[in-house]
């Protein structure tokens, strides 16, 4: 596993819990951070994916 699909997954948690929260809260801005958070946390996390199939590739 690589370290930035750790840190996206991170990412994504800490978005979910801004969305709920400001859903929750009614703050909209708070909302649309979690939401951005949420899918740089995926593309981060689909990055890291993408960095160990490239290095398992080279092993073969």
């Amino acid at each position: 596993m690589h370290k930035d699909e750790i840190k996206g997954v991170g990412k994504q948690a800490k978005g979910a819990v801004k969305d709920a929260v400001g859903g929750l809260t009614g703050n909209e801005k708070m909302q649309a951070e979690g939401k951005l958070d949420k899918a740089a946390g995926k593309i981060q996390q689909k990055v890291g994916e993408a960095k160990d199939a490239a290095r398992d590739a080279l092993k073969r």
